[in-house]
């Protein structure tokens, strides 16, 4: 994986890691809050002893010196009860009260840093300061040759402990921070995981996330009222109807880039909806007042006839078999401004004749005759075709199945289309869910409930100018 598809997942997943930096964030803040804070309190005392003894080897002109061995064992004995049980009685606090004390031996001179902790800063500095002090009381019970020698030590404050005004745990800063740093971990891994998991496109951003054309339109699952996929007709004021139209709409505004009145629709893989996107757009086109033609070039698996109701036995490849004039197999939908060029009879070899000279001059000539040409072509990855019609239109419109085109072959066709040199004009998502929200009736339907709100709105008017008259 390259870095630019690490940063494409992460910008499709970008909520997915929000979420979960923001659980964590809230979990490590939750649980700072619910934490009992620990306030830590520093003492450094000097130890030295007090007496003469002339006869001991460990004096220095008669008096004992407190020895780095001596400092570790008060260290060691420092959590003994003959350290903490009288500090407990001198700080009046209930037996067996826990007390959190530590020390650390200077390695340069009898001096001992003392640190104590506890959820009461006062009490954690008065638990330094009475350590010393209680050390040398004790010290003769730990140090044999301090014993015999008669001697006792004295305990000397450096510097006293002072209650601390801020807690040392939890340390907020360092606990968000770690918050925010694990739910980017998490989170970026669970983008990854869903990522490999989830294999078909679900929304928009599967699709932006492969390309930087424009997303055209989003077609709901919507049938019309008489169960046929033509919903133009159908059901012009429906939902998918409507979408049908804007997708015009954003298709003309492409059209004005490029030029060609004409252009391809064709999916990734069978399946997705491409035929019966390309037939309503049609329809949808042709009630603008353009004279459009619809070409059934998918030679293979040719369905525009069989959508239609028309006749498919003889088509394009009559045309191209020089058999008929484009004249003499054209049919007109009705009487409508859509016309219908079907595939004819399936050829053996369908990507040479879509690529051959006379296809070419016959495309030319039909530019001439109609305002706007739409051309049903085969899927992508399958089969070339769709690559070698787009080089006679103006644009190339591609289908992608919401919940059914797989990821995988949505990228492979894009690149299979890059290789060539074919630039994807837009998308649009087909099969998309309709909300709840979104379930209402357009076109005449909202004009009449326009129309009698404004009704009641003039009523209200002409009572109200009554009564004041």
């Amino acid at each position: 994986m390259q870095f630019r598809d690490f940063l494409l997942i992460l910008r499709a997943r970008w909520m997915t890691v929000l979420t979960s930096v923001l659980v964590v964030l809230g979990a490590a803040a939750a649980v700072t809050l619910t934490t009992t804070p620990i306030y830590t309190s520093k003492a450094r005392v000097y130890l030295a002893a007090e007496g003469r003894s002339a006869n001991d080897p460990n004096a220095s002109n008669g008096t004992y010196i407190i020895t780095i061995k001596d400092l570790n064992t008060y260290v060691a004995v420092l959590g003994s009860p003959d350290v903490l049980d009288p500090i407990r009685q001198q700080l009046d606090l209930p037996p067996g009260t826990p007390i959190d004390v530590s020390a650390e031996v200077s390695e340069t001179a009898s001096i001992l840093d003392i640190t104590a902790r506890s959820s009461d800063p006062k009490l954690a500095a008065d638990i330094a300061n009475a350590v010393g002090p209680q050390l040398a009381r004790v010290a003769g019970k730990f140090s044999t040759l301090l014993a015999s020698a008669g001697q006792q030590v004295a305990s000397r404050t450096i510097s006293p402990a002072t209650p601390a005004a801020t807690p040392t745990s939890p340390d907020t800063k360092v606990n968000l921070l770690l918050g925010v740093l694990l739910g980017l971990v998490a989170g970026v891994g669970l983008a990854f995981v869903r990522h490999t998991v989830d294999t078909k496109v679900r929304d928009d951003k599967d699709v932006t996330s492969l390309s930087r054309s424009p997303l055209l339109g989003r077609l709901p699952m919507e049938k019309a009222a008489t169960g046929r996929l033509l919903t133009v007709e159908g059901d012009p004021h429906g939902h998918h109807a409507e979408a049908i139209r804007r997708l015009r709409t954003n298709l003309m505004f492409v059209d004005v880039t490029t030029g060609g009145h004409s252009f391809v629709v064709t999916s990734s893989m069978p399946g997705e909806g491409k035929t019966t996107t390309a037939v309503n757009l049609a329809m949808a086109v042709a009630d603008a007042g353009s004279k459009v033609l619809l070409i059934d070039a998918d030679l293979r698996n040719p369905s525009v006839a069989r959508t239609l109701g028309l006749e498919g036995s003889v088509g394009l490849t009559t045309i191209l078999l020089g058999r008929a004039t484009a004249e003499d197999v054209v049919q007109r939908w009705r009487d409508s401004n859509l016309f219908v060029l079907a595939a004819g009879q399936i050829p053996p070899n369908p990507s040479e004749l879509l690529g051959s000279e006379p296809m070419e001059e016959l495309f030319v000539k039909l530019r001439h005759d109609y305002d706007f040409i739409l051309i049903d072509s085969p899927p992508v990855v399958p089969v070339i075709d769709a690559v070698i019609v787009d080089r006679l239109t103006g644009g190339l419109l591609m289908v992608v199945a919401v919940d059914r085109t797989k990821k995988r072959d949505l990228s492979s066709a894009l690149k299979s289309l890059d290789t060539v040199g074919v630039k994807v004009s837009g998308f649009t998502l087909n099969m998309t869910p309709v909300k709840s929200s979104q379930k209402y009736r357009y076109g005449y339907h909202r004009y009449e409930a326009e129309a009698a709100r404004s009704r009641a709105s003039r009523r209200r008017s002409r009572r109200a100018a009554a009564s004041r008259g």
